[in-house]
């Protein structure tokens, strides 16, 4: 049992994370939300979670959560990065394409 713990640790730790930009949309209001995660797989559930806590940092986004609820927001991937060996070129990266993509889909940040 402890090897099996050990060892379902250890492949957690050397997984791969993609890192990228994506994007929630209402489609009530036609409002757009743009942002940038080291790790796509995890953020929707980071953002969710904190909108039904009603804390969400974004305010406007958060209103659009209060008056549509989860099935007024759509979430999807906009951008997947290359995969970057350091963590400084990947958030660089990460902010530029964010800054393009709200620029593009003139999308406020998140």
């Amino acid at each position: 049992m402890t090897i099996d713990r050990k060892a379902a640790i250890a492949a957690y730790k050397e997984r791969k994370t993609v890192a990228g930009i994506f994007v929630v949309r209402c489609a009530a209001s036609s409002e757009v939300w743009v942002g940038q995660a080291p790790n796509l797989e995890t953020i929707q559930n980071r953002i969710w979670f904190t909108l039904r806590q009603g804390g969400h940092p974004c305010h406007s986004l958060q209103a659009a959560w209060n008056a549509h609820g989860e099935a007024g927001l759509a979430f999807s991937e906009c951008e997947r990065l290359e995969d970057e060996q350091s963590a400084y070129v990947r958030n660089a990266r990460l902010k530029e394409r964010a800054l393009h993509w709200q620029a593009e889909l003139k999308a406020e940040a998140i």
